[in-house]
């Protein structure tokens, strides 16, 4: 038993180390903010990876959850002839809960997982030293870039997200032989349930999320070492813990804005 309480309490103590390290990165991260005029190359180049590269990918998860959301509740609320408010659930579902995490996920385990490999390999081959003997400030030129452009895309990446979803579910409840709804009828109850309060509170959770994802994956590849296994493993740990907290920062942004 004592040994067991030990190894929580390590293990306590490890968690909260994390998080108060995570804190002042985010600290002398947003510090540096004001040099952001100065950094537009980078930034714009850190957008494209996490904005731009992750169109595509984001296209086809957005387009067949919102198939699915759709294809399910509307079967289910055929049953009870109550199939016309299909359009409302999706938006919503969408909107609300589905939009925002489903985006995180893919950006941390795409660009997310790239961070934090592309700054381990400078951090275990020593670039990041260089970068200090050159009397550049890391969190600057690494971090600082990478933040605002996930703080950007992220909410941005939601929006099309949920207009993809949106219409994938339009496309599947009009077609379906089950379902057959007008499209008329798909968009006059998503009109009626989505209001821009809802929007905007996607749109807050994506934010944070997308914060969330930065300075997660700057703080692993920062704590990088061990060469190219130890490189690897941050990899996965960077997705893993961005996983985590995503759905941690998720819980507690429902229970603020319900």
């Amino acid at each position: 038993m004592k040994r067991v309480l030990e190894m929580v309490g390590r293990r306590l103590l490890y968690g909260f180390r994390i998080i108060g390290e995570v804190l002042v990165l985010l600290k002398r991260t947003v510090f540096y903010f004001r040099e952001a005029p100065r950094n537009i190359p980078s930034i714009l180049s850190q957008m494209a990876i996490i904005g731009a590269d992750t169109l595509p990918v984001a296209t086809v998860m957005a387009f067949f959850v919102g198939m699915v959301l759709a294809l399910q509740t509307g079967v289910e609320l055929s049953k009870y002839g109550t199939q016309e408010i299909i359009g409302s659930i999706v938006g919503l579902s969408m909107v609300r809960e589905l939009g925002p995490v489903m985006t995180s996920f893919l950006v941390a385990g795409r660009a997310g997982s790239a961070m934090a490999a592309e700054i381990g390999v400078m951090k275990v081959y020593e670039e990041i030293d260089a970068l200090k003997t050159l009397d550049i400030d890391p969190v600057r030129y690494l971090a600082m870039p990478r933040l605002i452009a996930a703080l950007i895309c992220v909410p941005v990446l939601t929006i099309y997200a949920d207009c993809v979803g949106i219409a994938g579910g339009a496309i599947i409840s009009h077609l379906h032989p089950r379902l057959f709804i007008s499209y008329a009828t798909y968009t006059d109850s998503l009109r009626m349930a989505l209001k821009m309060s809802e929007i905007a509170n996607g749109l807050l959770k994506s934010f944070v999320f997308g914060g969330i994802i930065a300075l997660i994956c700057c703080y692993v590849g920062f704590t990088t070492s061990g060469g190219a296994r130890g490189i690897g493993v941050s990899t996965t740990r960077s997705v893993v813990l961005s996983f985590m907290m995503i759905l941690v920062a998720n819980y507690f942004l429902t229970r603020i804005l319900m």
